[in-house]
């Protein structure tokens, strides 16, 4: 690495969206929220208007439970859902079947069937052969479907395809569960609100996501399923996601969603990754590897690339074997880090690729 690329570094990463600090009209909400003695356990006046402010988006029909973080999210919503002979039916990508380090079997004690897709996104059809064959005691019974929105691998699903999936999913006796952890994102791409993109399509439960969003530490778990929330409070509980000075975490939530910060912060993010992926589609020896759609950014790039390239910002190699990485923007990324890490890139990848050492486009 030549000295003038260790002197060139970014102020912030794009290795993922929880690197980012949280947003200070979050944090003063926290601040504000810091006065005096409340109920516990979510008793008090900040949650309560959380709640409120939640079914001001998702309708007045649904539940709301608080949790803090997305793992946790998942597994309170399933819980409501699976039995111990269930099985859920999921992309092969989802966060659920490879970076929750086996939660759903730990503590659902449920199988995961996960279904391999181009791009992340499950189909109708893909949902009916996972469903296929499995009807006697022999065989784990479908009963959930989970999708992401957005996936693992930066795409979304429009709200037909999900009204699609859901139709299918409910007309098969099943139920339709979405992890939002990047759902804010999901929808300022698709330019509607948060429930358009998830509850009114026909989802069930949600994993709605604030933490990537701008948040401190704060999730929740959205159950639109009528009746479906009948043993929330104890699932919750039970997965040690119950939190005592719950105010500090409704909070974050009011924050977000209360005037439209929710939707700032994700186009933000959205538009530094467009910015980023216009800036970089064309360099030789670069191939962007999904579309992008939120706020990330999959490319494909020489292997002796990576390691000068992560010196100028940290960012996760996707894989290995084919050196696809992802770079994904935050609400607080800036111009400046993106301009900078692409004039990096248009810089360091050509000259690995004239080594001979670039992929051929895939």
């Amino acid at each position: 690495m030549s000295r003038e690329e260790s002197a060139r570094r970014t102020d912030r990463a794009l290795a993922s969206d929880n690197y980012a600090g949280a947003h200070p009209e979050v944090l003063a909400a926290v601040a504000e929220a810091n006065t005096g003695h409340v109920g516990a356990y979510g008793a008090d006046p900040v949650t309560a208007e959380a709640v409120s402010t939640v079914r001001g988006h998702f309708g007045d029909g649904v539940e709301v439970a608080f949790v803090v973080n997305g793992t946790g999210a998942n597994m309170v919503g399933l819980q409501l859902l699976v039995r111990p002979w269930d099985c859920v039916i999921c992309a092969d990508t989802a966060h659920i079947a490879v970076d929750e380090c086996g939660a759903p079997e730990r503590f659902l004690g449920v199988k995961l069937v996960d279904v391999t897709t181009p791009d992340g996104r499950l189909t109708p059809d893909d949902v009916r052969r996972a469903c296929s064959g499995r009807l006697d005691e022999h065989q784990v019974q479908p009963r959930v479907v989970s999708i992401a929105q957005a996936t693992e691998l930066g795409t979304v699903y429009t709200p037909e395809e999900v009204s699609a999936i859901a139709a299918t999913t409910h007309d098969l006796g099943l139920y339709l569960h979405m992890d939002g952890a990047r759902l804010a994102n999901a929808a300022a791409s698709l330019g509607v609100g948060l429930a358009e993109a998830s509850t009114a399509c026909g989802v069930d439960v949600l994993s709605l996501g604030g933490t990537k969003n701008g948040a401190v530490l704060a999730e929740a778990v959205v159950v639109a399923l009528p009746g479906g929330a009948e043993y929330l409070r104890f699932a919750r509980k039970q997965a040690m996601q119950l939190v005592s000075k719950m105010r500090f975490v409704s909070a974050q939530f009011q924050a977000l969603l209360a005037d439209g910060l929710w939707l700032r912060n994700a186009g933000h993010a959205n538009a530094m990754a467009a910015r980023l992926h216009d800036a970089v589609r064309d360099v030789p020896g670069l191939t962007v590897s999904r579309p992008r759609q939120a706020n990330a950014v999959f490319a494909r790039v020489p292997g002796d690339a990576v390691a000068p390239l992560q010196a100028v910002t940290p960012f996760y190699e996707w894989d290995s074997a084919t050196h696809e990485v992802r770079w994904m923007c935050s609400w607080d990324t800036t111009e400046e880090d993106i301009d900078t890490f692409a004039a990096a890139v248009r810089e360091i990848v050509p000259r690995h690729a004239r080594g001979g050492r670039a992929l051929s486009p895939g």
